[in-house]
């Protein structure tokens, strides 16, 4: 089932929130519990591994790479690429984080998850920031595929322990330590 295909035909990131408008601190207390760290990049400079450029975050290896202006729904969207890959894949990850069709679905709807998670963010606005970009579902919305064609997404989930997030996040969390 594919249920989302994402382009870069719409990069309208004066519409969706920047990772600079969230409260100091954020992203990293969400992230690095999950042995994820991120590296700032100064305004206007190319974003490292970054899969569609422009102000999208950058992920090689285990660091996400983000600029001011890098929306959170994109940073949030490469953080769930390497927590949803393998050891082996984990490690070689640069730019392209590569994985199938529904593991795809799967990032997104751990996005919108994580969304919930993140001070100054919200499941809400995180499907109205994927829209806003560009991301395309065949029910036609972010909010309508999360509630009711997301089945394959949430199966890959649950087999690989993230779901529910909670126990997940905790056993993720032992493991790094």
């Amino acid at each position: 089932m594919e249920a989302v295909v994402m382009s870069a035909d719409i990069f309208s990131t004066g519409s969706v929130l920047p990772v600079s408008a969230l409260p100091s601190g954020a992203l990293e207390s969400l992230l690095a519990p999950l042995g994820l760290r991120w590296q700032p990049v100064p305004d206007g400079a190319e974003i490292p591994g970054s899969y569609w450029g422009d102000s999208e975050a950058g992920l090689i290896g285990n660091c996400l790479h983000l600029r001011a202006d890098t929306p959170v729904h994109s940073a949030l969207h490469e953080a769930c690429h390497w927590l949803l890959a393998d050891e082996q894949r984990r490690a070689g990850l640069h730019t392209d984080a590569g994985g199938s069709d529904t593991e795809e679905n799967a990032v997104c709807y751990l996005q919108c998850l994580l969304a919930e998670r993140l001070p100054g963010y919200s499941r809400a606005r995180c499907f109205a920031d994927m829209d806003a970009w560009g991301y395309h579902f065949i029910l036609g919305s972010a909010a309508t595929w999360f509630a009711g064609d997301s089945a394959d997404a949430q199966a890959l989930l649950r087999e690989r322990g993230w779901l529910p997030l909670a126990s997940a996040a905790q056993q993720m969390q032992a493991q790094t330590e």
